[in-house]
């Protein structure tokens, strides 16, 4: 992972935060203006599939993009709809037992303390959910992403455990519960309240970044402006958008997030469920979901592959469905493997498949453990195409 510390700040891209906050959102709301949808950026149905308040990226979309996504293909998960906030009012407030009283930051205090960059992956918990159900034949919960609810980007921001210490952590602290400034969430009539979910204070302090940069730019709104969390290797859930609120506490806590949520329940599991953690590892090819290629004009099947337990040590790619083999590596930076295999097909069906190992020697099964909310689908992914 790129992991380049820099203690300066950089006034053109502080100015050019402060233009973007005054064209886009002069107030401070806690909801989105009411002529924008869920989402605020363009969503072009040649690269995003919307799922009601969020896009999936479509991995056609990703063909010759480099490791990094750029912002208008970058996927969205929203629980409720983007707010639209202002740099100028946003506070960032840190309180409870983990420190010796409340604290908080402006934007400009932020943007003031020592900054890092980072080159990390984000993904939702749920992507490649939908086939538990055509691959598995099993009713599962949630929304229906096929692969494409995963981004790569290239943060900017301050280390969590900057902002932490600079608010007098105490070391009696075991948890801290980051919460967005988006609007409540409703679920079956019950308020849940805005989105947070707690992380045990030895995560926060390793390598979460308080982001204000996406790809050089200031955080766009859909991907977290002022302010949001990057938790690398984590489920998305974790890396908190439109970020207000820390509580640090002494004593463990909840949310909706990882109690209700984001945990696996099921037969195989206990009533009270398991806790969700780090990512699995997955494969995707760069080509549309059963789209047709030109004969005579496919040299290779391009594709990337990551994992949240380590890294990719390698990846095999099939076209018949009967042999393996390995994929050349194009490019590996920290948040995935890009790669790529020779293949000129004759005209016809074909099924494509790819798997990836992980640096722990794990390799993506044929079959994903079943959970009722469709969480963390791994297993190799059947992608059907067409040559003709």
């Amino acid at each position: 992972m790129d992991d380049l510390t820099d203690t300066r700040t950089s006034r053109r891209t502080f100015l050019r935060a402060a233009a973007l906050t005054t064209a886009a959102a002069p107030l401070w709301t806690s909801t989105a203006a009411a002529d924008t949808g869920p989402i605020v950026k363009p969503l072009p149905t040649d690269t995003f599939i919307v799922h009601g308040t969020n896009a999936e990226t479509r991995w056609e979309a990703l063909a010759g993009t480099g490791s990094v996504v750029p912002v208008d293909r970058f996927f969205v998960r929203n629980h409720t709809r983007t707010p639209l906030l202002s740099a100028d009012t946003w506070r960032l407030h840190l309180f409870g037992t983990g420190l010796p009283g409340p604290t908080e930051l402006s934007y400009e205090d932020l943007r003031a303390l020592p900054a890092r960059t980072i080159t990390a992956r984000i993904e939702c918990a749920g992507n490649g959910r939908s086939f538990f159900t055509s691959q598995q034949g099993q009713t599962v919960a949630g929304t229906p992403w096929r692969l494409g609810a995963v981004g790569v980007a290239r943060w900017r921001g301050v280390p969590l455990a900057t902002v932490l210490r600079r608010a007098g952590l105490r070391a009696s602290a075991v948890d801290v519960l980051p919460e967005g400034l988006d609007p409540d969430y409703v679920t079956g009539g019950v308020n849940l309240g805005p989105v947070r979910r707690p992380l045990p204070i030895r995560k926060a302090l390793k390598d979460v970044l308080v982001a204000y940069e996406m790809n050089g730019e200031p955080l766009p709104p859909d991907h977290g402006f002022p302010v949001r969390l990057v938790v690398p290797d984590w489920i998305g859930i974790a890396s908190i958008k439109w970020l207000g609120r820390i509580e640090v506490s002494s004593t463990p806590l909840a949310s909706p997030w990882n109690t209700q949520f984001y945990r696996y329940f099921g037969p195989d599991y206990p009533a009270e469920g398991a806790l969700l953690g780090r990512q699995n590892t997955k494969s995707a090819f760069e080509l549309p979901w059963n789209g047709t290629l030109a004969a005579g004009q496919t040299g290779a099947l391009h594709g990337r592959s990551w994992s949240g337990t380590g890294g990719v040590h390698k990846v095999e790619v099939s076209t018949d469905g009967l042999t393996w083999r390995r994929a050349i590596p194009r490019g590996h930076d920290g948040g995935w493997l890009r790669w790529s295999v020779p293949w000129r097909p004759a005209p016809g069906s074909y099924t494509l498949r790819a798997r990836a190992t992980d640096v722990t020697g794990t390799t993506q099964p044929e079959v994903a453990p079943f959970n009722t909310q469709g969480y963390l689908f791994g297993a190799v992914v059947n992608h059907p195409v067409t040559v003709g």
